[in-house]
């Protein structure tokens, strides 16, 4: 889709281009007619000088040359005229062997052309009466150098209108650009709330956009406020079951229900199937705070201080490295991606046997972070199971922990991808795609 700063240009261009046009053409037709005009005027003088030089003959009436003008005299002159009578016409030397004919109504005609060099004639027929005889009188100019001037001036009038309509042209989009510079800041600060990078819009906007930036400020604030609370609630609410279910537990593990060793289990298996569904639909529920601007994952400062805090729990005899772009700021939520992290890193830690491996890269399409590590493995036909209950292997597969249900809600949340592949180093490597957001 096209921006408003585009379809505003192309519809200013436009308009000046047809408006542009148009007014050309229009100048130029009633530049032309006022020239022919003014050519009719010179034609109708001496169409008149022709009428007052018929004086009376023996014969009749005659022309009197010395009232003609001797441009009727040189051939092909470029001034005409004919003059004809119930029983005949004359016409003037200039023609030498050519005729042009009477045109057939009283006025101005052009477009004729006379001689072997294609003279263009304007044409003005009279009718009149002279000592009781009447006549047509037809005075005929060439037309050719005026028109010749007028498509030179024409030319040179069209260069410069289309150099007018460039700068008009220029100067528009730089009036449009700078009008609509305010809706372009809008957009970038919109972006950055996307990226996480601000909370708020300016507020220094036009008065069209106040009443806009005001009420997503607004929103914004209020669907904040609304998810801290959510998430202050869930919080309280997991840790407020805890006790219950602890005591749940100890009951079914207790004396009282030995003598009844399959009502124990089969409460004990409920049980458990309810706390994993609590702590999954819990997780869940927190990742709406994805739809909110947050706080990007500097990757150099959380993993130096996640990598301190597995070294502590796992010993310092285990070898944690990370490796990513230097300055790489990941667009997601900050505490998402350290339980992410956190959950699949200490999961390798725990079946390592000297050595995990964080490796966060960047591409075209978006991000790929690798969790390696040199331990036992997990064989091809198990993973793909853990895939697709989308389980923890840990209560699946014995000796197994990893939390994997937590990463896969949140990396679906994303729309990444989570695979379970042979790490090079011998143990089992995750690999989780993330796409690059729209506003990075």
């Amino acid at each position: 889709m096209k921006s408003i700063q585009g379809r505003l240009s192309v519809g200013l261009i436009s308009v000046l281009v047809v408006v542009g046009v148009a007014v050309a053409q229009l100048s130029l037709w009633l530049f032309e007619v006022g020239l022919q005009r003014y050519l009719e005027a010179g034609l109708r003088n001496e169409s008149e000088n022709l009428l007052v030089a018929l004086v009376r003959g023996p014969t009749g009436l005659q022309l009197d040359d010395r009232r003609i003008s001797p441009a009727y005299e040189r051939p092909f002159s470029g001034h005409y005229f004919r003059i004809d009578f119930p029983d005949g016409h004359w016409r003037s030397r200039s023609l030498w062997d050519q005729e042009f004919a009477q045109p057939d109504v009283v006025g101005l005609h052009a477009n004729l052309t006379l001689g072997p060099e294609n003279q263009l004639l304007l044409v003005l027929r009279s009718d009149y009466k002279r000592l009781g005889q009447s006549l047509s009188i037809s005075v005929a100019q060439d037309y050719t150098p005026v028109r010749a001037s007028f498509q030179r001036m024409q030319r040179i009038g069209l260069g410069m209108g289309l150099a007018a309509l460039l700068l008009i042209l220029v100067l528009q989009r730089l009036t449009v650009k700078r009008a609509l510079r305010p809706l372009e800041r809008a957009r970038e600060q919109i972006a950055q709330l996307q990226q996480g990078q601000r909370s708020q819009l300016d507020t220094q906007v036009p008065v069209e956009l106040e009443p806009l930036v005001a009420q997503i400020n607004h929103l914004l604030a209020h669907t904040e406020d609304s998810l801290r609370r959510s998430r202050h609630a869930l919080g309280n609410l997991g840790h407020a079951l805890k006790t219950p279910m602890a005591v749940l537990f100890s009951l079914v593990a207790g004396e009282r229900l030995a003598a009844h060793p399959e009502l124990a289990k089969a409460l004990r298996e409920q049980l458990e199937q309810i706390e994993q569904r609590l702590g999954r639909e819990l997780n869940r529920a927190r990742l709406a705070g994805d739809a909110l601007p947050s706080e990007l994952f500097d990757c150099e400062t959380e993993l130096a201080g996640l990598v301190a805090t597995l070294r502590m729990i796992h010993g310092e005899e285990l070898a944690i490295t990370c490796s990513q772009p230097p300055g790489l700021m990941l667009p997601w939520d900050r505490e998402d991606l350290l339980e992410v992290l956190g959950n699949l890193l200490d999961n390798a830690c725990k079946w390592a046997d000297s050595e995990v491996r964080l490796t966060v890269t960047g591409h075209a399409n978006g991000y790929v972070l690798e969790v390696d590590d040199d331990g036992p493995g997990i064989p091809l036909a198990q993973r793909e199971e853990v895939l697709n209950r989308g389980s923890r292997l840990d209560e699946q597969v014995s000796g197994h922990g990893l939390g994997l249900g937590i990463v896969r809600d949140i990396v679906d949340a994303w729309g990444g991808t989570l695979a379970l592949l042979a790490s090079p180093q011998g143990g089992l490597r995750v690999r989780i795609g993330l796409p690059r957001r729209a506003a990075s």
